[in-house]
């Protein structure tokens, strides 16, 4: 589990805005960037309160660097934040980044999803990863993504990611 003491599995920032995001009912926030975006944790530890201010009690406590987040509110310097469970609360702005991550299908009870060489179902194996594998987001056409783990890139059907959009281009 990475969140402490309950699992939440992702988290996003609220400081950098996807390029080319074609995210639901897209709107600004009083930030300026696009509500809802997604975005990462910047630490290893990182509390997520009730409310919006250090006076609200801590909820959990983030406990992986990197995992994807989905901002949906800004209140003055702290954003509402989405993880990949459903679950919700308020991280201040300076603790997330823009640095765009994923979940490879944590809804899915595969074994493992397989990473192309090239876009699309026969773009050759690159490699098996198994589903709740956090990645780095390297590239989105729309369709397919190219990701990073552990030094190997590979593609991915946009679809069996947590942490970017439908049809959302990521450069």
């Amino acid at each position: 589990m990475l969140a402490v003491p309950h699992a939440h599995a992702a988290a996003q920032s609220g400081e950098g805005a996807p390029s080319g995001a074609q995210t639901p009912n897209p709107q600004k926030g009083p930030s300026g960037l696009p509500l809802p975006r997604f975005v990462s944790l910047k630490s290893d530890r990182i509390n997520v309160r009730a409310g919006p201010g250090q006076d609200h009690k801590v909820a959990w406590i983030f406990a992986k660097a990197g995992l994807p987040v989905e901002i949906i509110a800004e209140y003055e310097n702290w954003r509402r934040v989405r993880d990949s469970e459903g679950a919700e609360g308020w991280i201040f702005h300076s603790l997330l980044s823009g640095r765009r991550t994923a979940i490879i299908a944590p809804w899915s009870d595969q074994e493992t999803i397989a990473l192309r060489r090239n876009p699309g179902e026969n773009g050759g194996l690159a490699a098996l990863v198994e589903p709740k594998v956090l990645v780095d987001l390297n590239e989105c056409d729309g369709t397919w993504c190219r990701v990073t783990v552990r030094k190997v890139s590979g593609w991915i059907a946009q679809d069996m990611l947590w942490g970017v959009y439908p049809k959302e281009t990521v450069n």
